[in-house]
C-alpha cells in the first residue's frame, strides 16, 4: 500500500540523491544503485518491476481508457574527469544549499525530482496512466537501458525526459551518427616512388567533412555538424600506408534521418563509410503540444538542445526538461542546488496535474 505522498518532501528527495551519489554507477555497472533505489521505492510502498538495472513504477490497475504518460530519467553516470577537488562519491552539501557529487546534476536530480512528482501526481486521479522509469546505460546509449524496456511498455502518448535544462523545455535535440571511414591506397617502400599513399587519398574526404554544409537547417538546432575526431594510418616510417582510417562525429538535426544523411555522405566521398549505428536520430515535438502550452503560460521558453539523451530512442512525442545546468554535466565538482530540486518538483506537478493528452 502506497504511503501518504505528502511525506515525501524535497528533503527526502535530496537525501535519496545523496544515497545515489555515494554509490558508483557507471554506465553498464549500475546494479548497486538500482538495488538501492529498488529498496527505497519498495519501502515507500511503490508497485515496481525491474528489468536488468531499469526500474519501472506503475499503477497495478491502470485505466484502459486513458493514455499513458511516461516520466523517465537515468541512473548511470560517466566516470569522473581529472580536476575534481572533492571526492566524487562523497555527497557534500555546502552552506549555500549546493550538493556536490558525481551524477548530482546529470541526472540524479532529475531522477529524484520526477519520482517526487510521480508521488504527488498519483494522490488523485489524472486523465492519464502515469509511469515512472529510472533507466540505465543512458551515457553510452546502451541497448540494455531504456531501449530494452520500451518493447514491454504500453503505447506511450507522451514522455517527459529528465535532463539538466534549467527547467526549460527542450522541444528538439540533435541526434548522433558515428562514422568509421577507410581510405584505401597501395603499400610501397617510402624510399622509392611506389605505392599509393592512403593518407593522401583520405585528405580530400577529410576536408569535405570539415567544410561541407548540408542545405537543410533547423530553426531550433541549426545545421548538421560533422567533426573528424580520430585518424589512424601507417605501420612504420618507411612504408607507404595502404589504409587510412578516420572517425567522424555527426550531430544531426530533425531535417534529416540518419539513414538519409548516410546516403548523402556516401555519394560525396571516396572512402568507405560504415556507421556504428543509425538508431540515434534527432527528435522533436509538435510546438502545439498541450504540455508546451502550459509551459509557455508559466514563462518557460522552449529551445533546441545540442546534446543527446534517451529521447533519441523514443518514437512517441517527448521532450527533455529537468533541474540543473548542462554545463555542469561531466565536469569536475559537479553539483545541484536544493532550490533547483524544489523548483523542479513544483513545476513538474504544475505542468502535469490534470494535463489532457487527448486534445
Amino acid at each position: 500500500m502506497e504511503r501518504d505522498s505528502e511525506k515525501f518532501t524535497v528533503y527526502d528527495a535530496f537525501d535519496m540523491l545523496k544515497g545515489m551519489i555515494a554509490i558508483p554507477s557507471f554506465s553498464r555497472d549500475e546494479k548497486a544503485v538500482a538495488d538501492y533505489l529498488q529498496a527505497a521505492f519498495a519501502a515507500e510502498g511503490q508497485s515496481l518491476s525491474r528489468k536488468g538495472n531499469n526500474l519501472l513504477l506503475a499503477d497495478p490497475e491502470p485505466d484502459s481508457k486513458k493514455p499513458y504518460l511516461l516520466l523517465n530519467s537515468h541512473i548511470d553516470t560517466v566516470k569522473p574527469v581529472a580536476g575534481w577537488t572533492r571526492e566524487p562519491f562523497l555527497p557534500e552539501e555546502d552552506e549555500e544549499g549546493r550538493l556536490y557529487g558525481l551524477g548530482s546534476n546529470d541526472a540524479g536530480a532529475s531522477v529524484v525530482s520526477l519520482y517526487a512528482a510521480y508521488r504527488r501526481l498519483r494522490r488523485k486521479s489524472q486523465p492519464y496512466n502515469l509511469l515512472f522509469l529510472a533507466s540505465a546505460e543512458e551515457e553510452v546509449s546502451g541497448q540494455e537501458g531504456l531501449e530494452s524496456v520500451l518493447p514491454e511498455l504500453p503505447t506511450i502518448a507522451f514522455a517527459l525526459v529528465g535532463e539538466p535544462t534549467g527547467m526549460r523545455p527542450a522541444i528538439a535535440e540533435k541526434g548522433l551518427m558515428v562514422l568509421d571511414c577507410t581510405a584505401k591506397g597501395l603499400a610501397g617502400h617510402a624510399a622509392r616512388n611506389e605505392g599509393v599513399n592512403a593518407i593522401t587519398q583520405a585528405l580530400p574526404d577529410i576536408e569535405w567533412f570539415n567544410t561541407y554544409r548540408f542545405p537543410r537547417q533547423s530553426e531550433l538546432l541549426g545545421p548538421v555538424k560533422m567533426s573528424v575526431t580520430m585518424i589512424q594510418a601507417g605501420t612504420q616510417h618507411n612504408v607507404v600506408p595502404d589504409r587510412c582510417r578516420f572517425t567522424v562525429d555527426v550531430r544531426t538535426n530533425e531535417c534529416y534521418t540518419n539513414a538519409e544523411l548516410l546516403a548523402l555522405i556516401r555519394s560525396q566521398v571516396k572512402s568507405e563509410v560504415q556507421p556504428r549505428s543509425l538508431r540515434l536520430n534527432s527528435s522533436h515535438i509538435d510546438p502545439g503540444h498541450p504540455f508546451l502550452a502550459r509551459a509557455l503560460l508559466l514563462g518557460k521558453a522552449p529551445f533546441g538542445s545540442p546534446t543527446l539523451s534517451d529521447q533519441a530512442l523514443m518514437s512517441f512525442p517527448s521532450l527533455k526538461m529537468g533541474p540543473g545546468d548542462s554545463a555542469r554535466s561531466h565536469a569536475a565538482d559537479e553539483y545541484i542546488c536544493l532550490s533547483e530540486i524544489r523548483e523542479a518538483i513544483d513545476l513538474y506537478v504544475r505542468l502535469l496535474d490534470g494535463l489532457s493528452l487527448l486534445g
